[in-house]
This record gives structure tokens, C-alpha cells and sequence, in this order.
């Protein structure tokens, strides 16, 4: 029930269109249907194509029955995913998700009045899997996965998952990162967002006509 999670993660070069890797926190074997998840998830791409790093939340899975509502932040990195391995981590707390990169924070998801029961908060546990997507991963399923590459494979080491119950768990978190951000780290997050991030469910309108009732809350994350 909530803490801090982290791998260090080489991934594949060359085509990789439609193959996903992931490492990420989720419940759907126990709660299906309404499952809460946390993923960091490599979007495969095309040769000389830079890779994409999705981050996602889901809290209580299908919820109002319309499908899965995804809450989907993509960044471009600023090195090569491929050449060398990369920290990757979690950090989910009663009051907050981090996601990290070599310790760099990329996106904050703080747990605001709005989402109601759609921030996880049900257990979960810690998955790294690499599986075919091609219906929408690379360019919304334009470039498919081509198996003449396989096989594909990443690389994952230096594991940390230090795992905590609800009672105990809010202060040892809150000391690795508190729940109100200092001025250092909000400037962190506003360089990454501004430069590097390609993507956000908030200003997806296509999608999303009638914004998800969290994102006021969340513009200045």
C-alpha cells in the first residue's frame, strides 16, 4: 500500500513500432474492471524516431462505465533510452504520484479533491512486461510491430521497491519528497513540461470534449 518504486532500464534500439515496454504498478488481476494502475510505458518507434515515454493513472479502472478514462502524460527524453540504462522510478503516496527520471521529477499527479475515488488507493503490485500495441502505439497504430525485428527485449536492473502499509506509510514517503513541492522542484517540473513533454490528456479535446473535472486543478502541474 503505497511507496517508492524503481528500476534502471536499457531499452532496444532500431524498429521497435508497436512494442511497448513498461514497468508500472496495478491491481487488475485482484479488482478487474475497476483497477487502479500507475504505468511508465516506452512507446516503440521507427528507426531514427525518437521513443516516447508515457506516463498514465487509473484509479477505480472503467469507473462511469464509459471506458477506461486514461490520464496520459508523453515525453520525449533528453538522452538515448537505448544507449545506456536510465533510472526509472515511482513514487505514490497517500497524497501524491511522482514520476522520476534519473531523479529528475517529470510529472506530478497530487491527489486533488476533484479525481474523488479515480486516485488509486486499493494495493497494488510491481509489473516490468513488453507486449505488442500495435493498435495504437506508435503514431495512433500507424506503424505496427514488424517481427522480423524480434526479438525484442530490454534490459532491467537496480531494482528499489520499498513498499509500506496505509498507517505507516505517509511520513517515510513524505520524507523523500514532501507533499508541497519546493520552489526548485516546481521549477523542475515546468522545464520538463515545457520542453519536453509532447503530450497531455488535459488539452486532448478530440478526446476529451468536456475536460476531466481534475485538470483545473492540475494546470499548474
Amino acid at each position: 500500500m503505497y511507496g517508492f518504486f524503481n528500476a534502471a532500464i536499457k531499452l532496444q534500439s532500431g524498429y521497435t513500432a508497436g512494442i511497448i515496454t513498461s514497468f508500472y504498478l496495478s491491481n487488475n488481476q485482484v479488482y478487474e474492471g475497476w483497477h487502479d494502475e500507475v504505468d511508465m510505458e516506452f512507446l516503440g518507434t521507427i528507426t531514427g524516431e525518437p521513443i516516447k515515454l508515457q506516463t498514465n493513472v487509473y484509479g477505480n479502472g472503467t469507473g462511469d462505465g464509459t471506458g477506461m478514462q486514461g490520464r496520459e502524460q508523453h515525453f520525449h527524453l533528453w538522452f538515448d533510452p537505448t544507449a545506456t540504462f536510465h533510472n526509472y522510478s515511482i513514487l505514490w503516496s497517500p497524497h501524491q504520484i511522482l514520476f522520476l527520471v534519473d531523479d529528475i521529477p517529470i510529472r506530478r499527479f497530487p491527489r486533488v479533491r476533484a479525481l474523488g475515488p479515480k486516485y488509486p488507493s486499493k494495493p497494488m503490485s510491481v509489473y516490468a512486461t513488453i507486449w505488442d500495441a500495435s493498435d495504437w502505439a506508435t503514431d495512433g497504430g500507424k506503424y505496427k510491430a514488424n517481427y522480423t525485428y524480434e526479438p525484442f527485449y530490454a534490459t532491467y536492473t537496480n531494482f528499489k521497491l520499498r513498499g509500506c502499509q496505509k498507517k505507516r506509510c505517509s511520513h517515510a514517503l513524505d520524507s523523500l519528497i514532501p507533499p508541497k513541492p519546493n520552489k526548485q522542484f516546481r521549477e523542475s517540473l515546468k522545464f520538463v513540461r515545457e520542453n519536453y513533454m509532447v503530450y497531455d490528456y488535459c488539452q486532448d479535446l478530440q478526446r476529451y470534449p468536456n475536460r476531466l473535472p481534475e485538470c483545473p486543478s492540475l494546470k499548474r502541474w
